[in-house]
This record gives structure tokens, sequence and C-alpha cells, in this order.
């Protein structure tokens, strides 16, 4: 189903060139919080993490969080901490976040990424706004109680995808 497949797979975030975002023309990485840039099981970032962030945001890209995290306050710490924009209480996969997000920056869908670690809802929001999407690794092992039945199918579901980072495992 085209709506879950993302544009890549890549292993980690920091695998993402910067260097391909701006030849490929991206201004505006949108980019989950938890698990994609934030374990599920701590408060920041990882320093990988923030480096890649500092790299994107000097080579003259955009960074907005979209984050389905009703904990408003740990969202905007987040984008307080990580120097980009945020809009939360996104309720992906619905697309209006995302739509949200690119108006807030000022970029069409085809100069934006979404980034995420899960197909039913980043993925699949991604794809419904008109973003390509990179899936990447959730850096975790702890979610919610309801992300582990999408974790299920999602393991169905990329049955046979090799993610970039990972040749050779």
């Amino acid at each position: 189903m085209a709506l879950l497949h993302p544009t890549r797979y890549v292993s980690t975030i920091d695998l993402v060139s910067v260097d391909d975002l701006v030849g490929q023309g991206i201004r505006c990485v949108l980019l989950d919080r938890d698990n994609t840039v934030v374990p599920r099981d701590t408060k920041a970032a990882p320093p990988e993490v923030v480096a890649w962030l500092d790299a994107v945001r000097a080579a003259g890209i955009r960074v907005c969080l979209v984050s389905n995290n009703f904990h408003t306050g740990q969202v905007e710490q987040s984008a307080t901490d990580l120097g980009c924009d945020v809009v939360h209480h996104a309720m992906k996969p619905a697309p209006f976040a995302i739509w949200a997000a690119l108006a807030k920056e000022g970029v069409p869908a085809e100069q934006a990424v979404l980034i995420g670690d899960q197909m039913l809802t980043d993925v699949a929001a991604g794809n419904l706004a008109g973003v390509p999407t990179i899936l990447v690794r959730p850096q975790s092992r702890r979610d919610m109680w309801y992300t582990y039945a999408f974790r299920v199918a999602e393991h169905f579901l990329l049955l046979g995808h090799t993610f970039e980072g990972e040749e050779g495992r």
C-alpha cells in the first residue's frame, strides 16, 4: 500500500545526508519527536541527533517538530532545546498538522521531508500531505501501550525492506 511506504528507509536520523537534502532542494525538515528525535525513555535528544540538527540548520534548512504527543510542555521544551518550531497535538496520520507546519515554515510540500519512526502515523501523514517521507528505526524499545500494536503491524509491513545504515547486519 503506497500510503504506508516511505520514500526512504534509514536506520538513524543522523545518517540522512544534509548535503543530499540540500541537493534535493529540501528547505524544511519536519520531524516526529518521540523515538525519532528524542528516545521515548528520555527527555533529551542524543548528541548525534543534536549535531545533525545543527548541520541541517547550518545548511539553511528549517526544522519543525510535528508531534502527536499530548504532553505539550515536553514537546515545547524539546522544540526550545533543539531550536526548532513545533506543531503539537498533530493527530497523525491525519495530514492537517503537516499542512499547518508547512504553512508555518512557508515551504511547499515538495520542498520538505518528513522523518519519523512509525509507518502508520508519520509516513501515512506525510504521504497524505504530499511530503516525501523517511522512516527511521525507533531510538528506544519503550513506547506507549497503543504503539505496540502499531509495531506488530509494521513488523509485517517491513519484511524484506533494508534500512540504509544496516547493510551487512
